[in-house]
């Protein structure tokens, strides 16, 4: 089940919303525990066990951590995310590990060995990180262990955030978990902000899928064509992906909780680093908290720092797949960003926000075409066509899978990106993180309902489209 599906909107939701207003305060997150289990449990249900078994090891590593010695405290923490790690291993890398081996002894000229392929838990990445940031945290008594198990297991598997983030730390939520308050205002401004995502999927994301699954199939696109898939496919994972965040977080507001915000304008960023600052900003500060520091940040030399920096990012390449496409795509942002401090530490200034911005998303779209490659030939007869190899414009083979609509979206989303440039010089488009509050009242009032029944309309007209990070 997905957000952006009838099953959930008129089904799933309505029925636990109902449900949940109606049970007294106390019972609130039994009613969330309960019917996120069955959200998960409606993919697979043998998979619920998984999760059910995470929660209840990471809540009993805290507990056990509590009152024990320092030594105590660490091999617990080891033997913690031993089990989690372990988990997220087997499942998600034990096929990428066994077919690796099998290409090595193939090219040797012996037998490969006999493998089933292992099915990836949906979300399995997602909740694997909270527990992983739960356990690391308690263990420096960053946050109080948790007693109440129905809490702690609400928390785990909240449907607004367990397939796809945004990665909710347990401290973010505990103050809510142990109390919240509810409005008419605040469920307003959460289906406000679930509207608006959806819109975002439904509307722009999905429209564009078909234009990136075409090109990407082709087996020679000219120049123009890869372009446009490249450009096509970095407008779609945007799209997708934050308006799967809108979701989650306005979701998540109507029942009176506050999730960070994962995405603040990305593609307006003016270096590398601040495009890392504004995209998958949960995933960012894990990174950055649980693996760069305690690598040794920036406190061991300008070298070490390189090395931290690209490690951080091909072990977040390896976590978005098991693929060797996605190791390269960290290799690649971890080299940027490691380019982009030694600049700065040479004295390098800012460059001019216009040229700044230019070669930053010529990077982020040549790193996104490996991202979106099924294979290493895939990306580099893209990467050779974008550069001039087969030179052309579209092709008929591509021009009749592409409808007009498709092509208008195109470039709505190019003008939905670049939106907010213009909110300095147009008050009453500047945004907020719930969307463009500063439009006068009667506007906001119906913008996001339109947007919403138009989404419901072309959901109506085509199959639901799972988003894109269920994949990760």
């Amino acid at each position: 089940m997905i957000f952006a599906s009838f099953e959930f909107l008129f089904l799933f939701l309505p029925a636990f919303l109902l449900v949940y207003f109606l049970s007294p305060a106390r019972a609130r997150n039994a009613v969330i525990l309960v019917f996120s289990w069955g959200f998960y449990a409606w993919w697979r249900v043998d998979f619920l066990a998984l999760l059910v078994g995470v929660t209840v090891w990471s809540f009993w590593i805290a507990q056990a951590m509590e009152g024990r010695s320092e030594a105590a405290r660490t091999r617990l923490l080891v033997l913690g995310l031993t089990g989690q790690l372990g988990v997220l291993g087997w499942f998600k890398y034990a096929n990428f590990g066994v077919q690796t081996f099998n290409d090595a002894v193939m090219a040797l000229g012996g037998t490969p060995m006999p493998w089933a392929q292992i099915i990836l838990p949906v979300g399995l990445s997602f909740y694997v990180l909270q527990s992983v940031s739960y356990l690391v945290d308690v263990y420096r008594r960053d946050v109080p262990v948790s007693r109440d198990f129905v809490a702690y297991a609400a928390y785990k598997a909240m449907f607004s955030q367990l397939i796809a983030g945004p990665i909710v730390r347990y401290a973010e939520v505990a103050e809510d978990l142990r109390a919240r308050t509810h409005s008419f205002e605040k469920f307003g401004l959460g289906a406000r902000r679930f509207m608006v995502g959806f819109a975002m999927k439904v509307l722009v994301a999905d429209t564009l899928a078909p234009v990136v699954d075409s090109v990407f199939a082709l087996p020679a696109p000219t120049t123009a064509e890869a372009w446009v898939g490249a450009i096509a496919y970095t407008l779609q994972l945007f799209f997708d992906f934050a308006g799967y965040s809108a979701m989650a977080i306005g979701l998540a507001m109507m029942c009176g909780f506050r999730f960070p915000e994962n995405f603040d304008n990305p593609y307006l960023a003016g270096n590398i680093q601040e495009f890392w600052q504004r995209w998958h900003m949960t995933l960012s500060r894990f990174l950055r908290d649980y693996l760069y520091i305690s690598l040794g940040g920036n406190r061991h030399g300008q070298v070490r720092t390189y090395a931290n920096l690209l490690l951080t990012m091909v072990i977040g390449g390896l976590w978005h797949g098991a693929n060797w496409t996605f190791i390269v795509w960290g290799f690649w942002h971890g080299g940027l960003l490691a380019l982009h401090r030694f600049w700065r530490a040479s004295g390098g200034g800012p460059l001019p926000w216009i040229a700044g911005h230019a070669l930053l998303m010529l990077a982020v779209i040549l790193g996104w075409v490996a991202f979106r490659a099924p294979d290493f030939a895939t990306a580099f007869a893209f990467y050779a066509a974008m550069f001039g190899a087969n030179w052309g414009g579209i092709s008929d083979a591509l021009s009749w899978q592409v409808t007009p609509d498709q092509w208008w979206f195109l470039w709505l989303a190019l003008g939905l990106v670049y939106l907010p440039l213009l909110a300095g010089r147009l008050p009453f488009l500047r945004l907020s993180p719930e969307g463009l509050s500063g439009l006068s009242r009667p506007v906001w009032m119906w913008w996001p309902f339109a947007a919403f029944l138009l989404g419901l309309v072309l959901l109506y007209s085509r199959a639901a489209v799972p988003f894109l990070y269920f994949q990760f």
